[in-house]
């Protein structure tokens, strides 16, 4: 699956603009990385959710058809990015654990 460089920086933005939801980030403040995690794979989740119901709507006459591939390749690219995240943690743990101690 290869990502391209629009999708990432889309993802990145929409990661920070969710971590400065709330009052925003300022200097000495620390942002919480599981909240992170746990908000893009909500955000992956309910894009899934979304693409589910236009395609429902769709099979019953109520959607047209370029909504629902739209919402479908959003929630590609949503996932997409959630598991090239996922793959660069595993891969930065394996590389803390390849450090000579």
């Amino acid at each position: 699956m290869a990502i391209d460089p629009l999708s990432a920086s889309k993802a990145y933005m929409d990661v920070a603009r969710n971590a400065m939801r709330g009052g925003g980030v300022e200097a000495g403040d620390t942002v919480d990385f599981g909240q992170m995690v746990q908000n893009a794979i909500g955000d992956a989740v309910g894009a899934a959710q979304g693409a589910e119901q236009a395609g429902l709507a769709a099979a019953s006459g109520k959607a047209d058809i370029v909504n629902v591939v739209t919402a479908i390749a959003q929630a590609e690219t949503t996932l997409e990015t959630v598991m090239a995240v996922r793959d660069q943690v595993i891969q930065a743990y394996q590389e803390i654990l390849r450090m000579p101690i």
